[in-house]
């Protein structure tokens, strides 16, 4: 059942993608977007948090550094998510911003914590050629096309989920997933709070967007994360790491046969190859 609960998560995750977009489509600026999934997850933990506060203390503050730390992570995750999404497209952004165990594996050689292989060197070739066929470097439409930004903007938010699983984890291991979420949400709101078009924040709630803000911050906040971290409870976590491909494949498709952006063969081919290898990368690096 954790397992299911896990793929069920990635899957909303994907769909929020896809619903991002569909906002930006509409006009919404991809910092009010994320704010906004941000504004309706916190809330979602708030009521969590106050379901269960009679078994929750509040965190110690070492606790609360690192949940803020993950709160940064998230921020950065969630508003170079959407800018990419608007600068190129759903299946590039999510794709870039799966590469994250490339990051951790990049950061721990750097540091001395995993030597350089010959399965890691052709693993990090993979990814490399698995990008320059994704954004068309190899053939296709020109990278200024495609938008160097969006594609940028797509490799930070690998990063920045990086920081934010990095935060989490540390966080968890003195307190409840519901605490560290709550405070790491709370975060990230005074965060954005200054950079969003405040003029936009408010049209938001009157708008006829509404029910898309609800889904986007339910499916890819709020609901989601719930059933990621019941799931985390029982499920393997090699299991975790193959089924975390269901988000960058849900949030394509869901791109394709909803907002027609379709993807040429190379792209699809450099896709298979960086979720392939991201993914047993991750497999062995919980395994490990």
């Amino acid at each position: 059942m954790g397992i299911v609960l896990v793929i069920l998560a990635a899957f909303l995750w994907g769909v929020s993608g896809g619903i991002a977009a569909m906002l930006m489509e509409r006009g919404w600026d991809p910092l009010v977007v994320s704010f906004y999934r941000g504004a309706i997850g916190f809330a979602c933990f708030a009521v969590w948090w106050l379901a269960r506060s009679n078994r929750i203390r509040l965190p110690d503050r070492t606790t609360l550094g690192w949940s803020a730390l993950a709160g940064l992570g998230v921020a950065g995750n969630f508003v170079f998510y959407f800018l990419s999404i608007s600068h190129a497209n759903v299946a590039v952004a999510v794709t870039l911003m799966y590469m994250e165990p490339i990051y951790v594996y990049l950061v721990l050689l750097a540091i001395g914590a995993a030597r350089l292989t010959p399965a890691l060197v052709i693993a990090i070739a993979a990814v490399i050629l698995g990008v320059a066929l994704l954004t068309q470097l190899l053939g296709g439409r020109p990278i200024d096309e495609l938008s160097l930004f969006g594609v940028v903007a797509g490799l930070l938010s690998g990063v920045a989920y990086a920081v934010f699983l990095f935060g989490f984890q540390n966080a968890t291991r003195r307190a409840p997933s519901v605490v560290v979420l709550g405070v790491a949400f709370a975060v990230f709101l005074l965060v954005l709070a200054p950079l969003v078009d405040h003029d936009q924040v408010a049209a938001a709630p009157l708008s006829d967007d509404v029910p898309l803000f609800l889904l986007l911050g339910l499916f890819g906040a709020g609901l989601s994360f719930f059933l990621y971290v019941i799931g985390l409870r029982t499920a393997a976590p090699v299991s975790v790491s193959l089924v975390a491909a269901v988000e960058p494949v849900t949030a394509s498709l869901f791109a394709l046969l909803v907002l027609g952006q379709a993807l040429a063969l190379g792209q699809w081919l450099g896709m298979f190859l960086i979720l392939a290898t991201v993914t047993a990368l991750s497999v062995r690096q919980r395994s490990a």
